[in-house]
């Protein structure tokens, strides 16, 4: 990982995003971090630069990272961070996102889930109230469908060689709560073999009151990030449709890192 972008309207939730970002990053060499914004009237740009320089000496006095501003003008938030994405090759975009009500922003339209359809690199979310915990323990979601075609390991992988988390895959799926199918247990083995520098744990939740499993389940392993694959109907998308799964507490404090497959 070389280049992390953080887009930061200087509002309380992205300054927070900043923050963490900062405390993840410390102590790893070679990564700069690039404190973005974007904005709509050529007059706001001294006002912007101001701004973000001042918050760059700021968080510099609490880090050993490479710290650069940007910003752009641009009459589309998502298109304008889009852009410096790909002139700077980013790695991951690290986005706040606010209130109790996280999720329902980030499966109906925020920029953050806007940025993530973009495809143009990872996006981790930070919701407003996430303290800052290492990442030791990660969750990596799957519907163990055609895993090996659908996973995209290398991202996963340089993630998780860079923070070195335990790892835990977890399915929920009601049919296969007592028993696996072949086809499951193949899926399984797939990852296994995909994922085996990682030693992971692999967990099957039932599906029936989806927020109750995977707050129990988070409080227990004391999970520090979720990571999901992002797809076309996607496993995730499935569950934060329904009114239990928007509701959810433990996702207005866990980080989620959205990867396409």
């Amino acid at each position: 990982m070389n280049t992390v972008i953080v887009p930061v309207d200087f509002s309380v939730t992205s300054i927070h995003a900043a923050k963490y970002a900062l405390q993840l990053l410390t102590g790893h060499k070679g990564i700069n971090l690039l404190l973005y914004h974007s904005y709509s009237k050529v007059s706001e740009e001294a006002g912007v630069q101001g701004d973000l320089e001042k918050l760059r000496e700021e968080l510099l006095h609490n880090t050993n990272l490479d710290i650069e501003i940007m910003a752009h003008q641009a009459d589309d938030v998502v298109e304008g961070l889009e852009k410096a994405v790909r002139h700077r090759r980013a790695d991951l975009v690290i986005m706040g996102i606010s209130g109790k009500s996280a999720i329902e922003q980030v499966i109906y339209g925020s920029n953050t889930l806007r940025m993530a359809k973009t495809k143009a690199c990872p996006v981790m979310i930070i919701p407003e109230e996430a303290p800052f915990n290492p990442i030791s323990k990660v969750m990596l979601t799957s519907d163990f469908k055609n895993t090996l075609q659908t996973t995209p390991s290398v991202p996963i992988k340089n993630f998780l060689d860079l923070f070195k988390p335990k790892l835990h895959i977890v399915n929920v799926d009601k049919h296969h709560y007592i028993s696996l199918t072949d086809d499951y247990e193949r899926e399984r083995q797939d990852l296994i073999r995909l994922f085996a520098d990682y030693n992971p744990d692999f967990h099957f939740l039932r599906l029936y009151d989806v927020d109750e499993a995977l707050n129990l389940f988070a409080h227990d392993m004391h999970i520090d990030l979720i990571i999901t694959i992002q797809k076309n109907h996607s496993f995730m998308e499935k569950l934060f449709r329904t009114s239990h799964t928007r509701k959810l507490s433990f996702h207005s404090k866990v980080p989620i890192l959205i990867i396409h497959e």
